[in-house]
């Protein structure tokens, strides 16, 4: 069977929306896969509504445009009102309901519930939120192996920080634990 997923993530500049679609993308090519990658920039960095797609495919990927997504992760609630309604029925949206209202959530979507900022509080720095979005994701679609993500933080974290990898490998494992 084919793989094909494509996802919105989504949140305000400052989540680090960029950094865990850049961590999936190599994740998806640290698996074999095809990807693309495609980052939102612009004033957005400074508190509006960032966000990036990815898609990653085992067959060759026709557009990196996605219209209709088959999956969100969304951070806060304005990228919820913006990409809800693109998102296809039957669709996939992890929402991080520290700062997004879940009762605002479509039924014709599967939503998985995952209070980012709280979790990433208890593991000591609020700022893994993101990672434990991530792990939900993984674990809600199934698009790569968590494993393969955690080892491809290396790509995305650089030497001067790398520290902090475990941390964010622990902030992803919560986020793929509270989505199980």
């Amino acid at each position: 069977m084919a793989l094909y997923q494509d996802v919105i993530m989504a949140g305000f500049g400052g989540q680090g929306v960029m950094l865990i679609g850049n961590l999936l993308a190599y994740a998806g090519m640290n698996a074999g896969l095809n990807v693309t990658y495609i980052p939102v920039y612009g004033p957005e960095m400074r508190g509006g509504t960032a966000n990036c797609t990815v898609v990653v495919s085992d067959e060759d990927i026709g557009s990196p445009i996605i219209q209709r997504p088959k999956s969100l992760i969304v951070m806060n609630q304005p990228s919820l009102d913006k990409f809800q309604p693109r998102l296809e029925d039957g669709g996939v949206q992890v929402l991080n309901t520290s700062l997004v209202d879940a009762a605002q959530a479509e039924a014709r979507v599967r939503t998985v519930a995952v209070p980012a900022n709280d979790i990433a509080d208890k593991l000591g720095n609020t700022k893994m939120a993101n990672m434990v979005a991530l792990g939900a994701y993984v674990r809600a679609t199934g698009v790569v192996d968590l494993e393969v993500v955690k080892k491809s933080l290396t790509s995305v974290i650089s030497a001067h920080y790398s520290h902090l990898i475990p941390k964010n490998a622990e902030a992803l494992q919560a986020g793929f634990d509270h989505a199980g």
